[in-house]
């Protein structure tokens, strides 16, 4: 059941015939947008209520305030989180996901999925 299911997904996601020019463009599109150490862990600390920068960066181990800066910034620009300014004193600012970001939480939760299923598998050696 799952096998055909898989199949169904594939045919309607590829080509008939396949276009692997086309699948390996979009593939690189999707990991250049998604790709690198932080992108994902970012992701998920905004989707978890982190919404200030300092709240990122404090759940985020090893990320350094330079570069989750830099991420942010690339984030807003591929429209995955929106960068909101609030007038108050001081000024405040709050990142928090979009729509389209939210679009591939199902791909997010397969990679949790998937990753877990990895480290039990190599600790159990099969």
């Amino acid at each position: 059941m799952e096998q055909e299911k898989r199949n169904q997904m594939a045919a309607e996601v590829l080509s008939n015939p396949r276009n692997q020019q086309e699948e390996i463009q979009a593939l690189q599109d999707t990991l250049y947008v998604l790709g690198g150490k932080w992108k994902l862990p970012i992701i998920n600390s905004i989707c978890n209520g982190n919404k200030r920068f300092r709240d990122i960066e404090r759940s985020i181990p090893g990320i350094t305030t330079r570069m989750l800066s830099k991420e942010l910034k690339e984030m807003t620009a591929n429209q995955l989180i929106k960068r909101t300014v609030i007038d108050d004193t001081p000024v405040t600012i709050e990142y928090t996901s979009t729509d389209y970001c939210r679009s591939f939480g199902d791909i997010i939760l397969e990679m949790i999925k998937w990753g877990k299923q990895h480290r039990q598998k190599l600790k159990t050696g099969g």
